[in-house]
């Protein structure tokens, strides 16, 4: 019973520690996320603009 408890102590704060990076770093990928979706636009209208036969 001991060792069973020991193995619970062991990987739980690991564990705990992996969902708590995971929620915070969740928030910032999406940002990074939205960032790059803003920028894919601004690459495609420049692109646009500057070789208007190409599209």
């Amino acid at each position: 019973m001991e060792d069973l408890l020991n193995m619970m102590a062991n990987v739980g704060f690991p564990m705990a520690v992996t969902a708590y990076l995971l929620i915070r770093i969740e928030g910032r990928l999406q940002e990074l996320t939205g960032a790059i979706a803003g920028l894919r636009e601004v690459v495609l209208v420049l692109t646009r603009e500057v070789f208007p036969g190409l599209s």
